[in-house]
């Protein structure tokens, strides 16, 4: 008797179930590949379990989004009538269902090579790996398993990718709102499965939260209470608490494990080696082209090119492949930042200048968006702003890093010269000297 139902172990979600119409996705050429793809680069050189990939990641957002679905569709949580008048019947419901699972299934497919790591400056002007991922579930393979599951394609990307980056101007209310399911920056569950699952491979606890909690309390909410703007993704009350627990863990994580100084130094080698190895210094968009394309390729190149110094990119290779990675000689600090906004930057080219640009890298982050700001309905039946009703949101920190590194045969040199210098690069480049 064949199996209609799928089941797939899962060390987050216990059980992970697709039917015999999604398992032709599942075993698709573009979804296989992400097997392939490690989900948080080459951070498991420094966090030796997490050599988790995009492929198990990508059906843990689908199992969260289903969950948030049967949630915000389900009729007792439905409160507005401006939200009532949105959501589809019944038949259209579960169409609906069927292009969610797969849109966030899909979500992942244009990932490059150790995913974000080597994303950035590596593609050409307009692309980025969410513009990969509607190229490729619009390809000739995909349209096909589409057509058999009757669904429409451009439905599947624009829930996979969200309005900002599907660039579309028939992004109704309803599309939306399932975008942000899987997109979103409050309560998107792409977020929330890779906080769970990040955490439980680099064996942290910073990402953990009660996210059965978080999912059971959220709900569609008019953003005011008139219903007089587009509706939102939102949350009941007794849920406030999960929900500033998910947007801690997401702050924990940033700063304890994604920015950890020797990951994001492992990612500017990696990008410095791909710069020189890849022809003209990026990855092919062609679609056939991305799809051949894995870590297995790249990490074969570092180590053939690791014990050559003939072969391009050889010293940024040496460098992951024996550990020989720059050295963290400054990272902001609010004391300086009080003195001078931009120190981390002045330290950088004053060290570029002393040891040359080739021995000193600069790495810097601002978070831009939060997600702090959501609707949230109490129990009298209120639609207030979460910064109304919680202290915690309303002071929260935002993420922001500078790094600079050094070669680390100028170590001891670098961080002499630092101490004596120190001061005073503060002080020139506050006055402007």
């Amino acid at each position: 008797m064949v199996k209609r139902i799928h089941e797939i172990r899962d060390p987050i979600h216990n059980f992970i179930r697709l039917d015999s119409n999604e398992r032709k996705v599942l075993d698709s050429r573009p979804f296989q590949r992400l097997r392939y793809i490690h989900q948080l680069g080459l951070t498991y050189l420094l966090y030796p379990g997490a050599t988790h990939r995009r492929f198990e990641h990508s059906l843990g957002v689908m199992e969260l989004a289903s969950r948030v679905y049967d949630i915000i569709t389900e009729p007792t949580n439905i409160f507005h009538d401006s939200v009532r008048d949105i959501i589809p019947s019944d038949y259209d419901l579960q169409y609906w269902r069927r292009v969610l699972r797969m849109a966030a299934l899909c979500h992942d497919l244009g990932h490059l090579p150790f995913s974000h790591a080597a994303e950035i400056e590596l593609l050409p002007e307009g692309w980025d790996h969410e513009r990969l991922t509607v190229e490729i579930i619009h390809s000739e393979n995909m349209e096909n398993i589409w057509s058999d599951i009757k669904i429409k394609s451009d439905d599947v990307a624009k829930l996979a990718v969200g309005p900002k980056k599907f660039k579309d101007p028939k992004f109704g209310e309803w599309e939306t709102i399932l975008s942000e399911i899987i997109t979103g920056n409050s309560f998107g569950v792409d977020r929330m499965d890779y906080l769970l699952r990040d955490s439980y491979h680099a064996g942290v606890a910073y990402g953990k939260f009660d996210h059965y909690r978080l999912i059971d309390t959220l709900r569609i909410l008019p953003k005011t209470e008139n219903g007089s703007v587009e509706p939102a993704l939102g949350i009941e009350e007794g849920g406030l608490h999960s929900a500033e627990a998910l947007l801690l863990a997401r702050y924990f994580m940033y700063i304890q494990l994604y920015f950890h100084s020797v990951r994001r130094i492992y990612d500017i080698h990696l990008r410095d080696f791909l710069k020189e190895w890849l022809p003209d210094g990026y990855f092919h968009t062609a679609i056939q082209d991305h799809l051949r394309f894995n870590d297995n390729e790249v990490l074969t190149a570092l180590f053939e090119a690791a014990e050559n110094d003939k072969l391009m990119g050889y010293d940024s290779a040496r460098r992951i492949i024996n550990r020989d990675h720059f050295k963290l000689i400054y990272e902001r600090n609010p004391r300086d930042i009080e003195k001078n906004p931009d120190v981390a930057k002045a330290v950088f080219q004053e060290a570029c200048n002393q040891f040359g640009e080739q021995n000193a890298r600069f790495d810097t982050y601002r978070q831009t968006s939060q997600g702090h700001d959501f609707p949230v309905i109490t129990g009298d039946k209120q639609i207030l702003s979460s910064l109304e009703l919680s202290d915690t949101l309303k002071m929260f920190p935002i993420v922001a890093v500078d790094y600079v590194f050094i070669n680390p045969e100028f170590r001891k040199e670098a961080e002499k010269w630092k101490e004596q210098n120190l001061k005073k690069i503060i002080m020139l480049k506050k006055e402007g000297k």
